[in-house]
């Protein structure tokens, strides 16, 4: 709530999209706080996204650990996240909790965010 309303106090309407990054949250975080911005009652006049690399791969690269064997345990947490933060754009996620590493912070120290 207090991020949309401050998007609607700060930015005009004809602005056509706003986009979110995970900015060093977990992968659940970042699903979990875009699916409560596009749950919100206010009306948005934008477009919310996400662009959240880490926050979509983290778990998927956990899982393959650069081994070929490891390939479909890859794909399977990708389409897990891909899937969490498809529900999330519609405000339709809930959160299972359950990836490899869906719930590690992936905040790094002197990042620039």
């Amino acid at each position: 709530m207090a991020t949309v309303t401050a998007l609607r106090r700060t930015v005009p309407p004809a602005v056509p999209g706003i986009t979110f990054l995970s900015g060093g949250q977990s992968e659940e975080e970042a699903s979990v706080n875009l699916n409560a911005m596009k749950q919100c009652p206010l009306h948005r006049p934008w477009a919310l996204t996400f662009s959240y690399g880490r926050a979509l791969q983290a778990s998927a690269l956990k899982a393959w650990g650069g081994k070929k064997e490891n390939g479909k345990a890859c794909q399977e947490e990708f389409i897990k996240r891909a899937l969490a933060n498809n529900l999330a754009c519609q405000g339709k996620y809930v959160s299972s909790g359950s990836s490899a590493a869906g719930g590690e912070s992936l905040f790094v120290a002197n990042h620039p965010y």
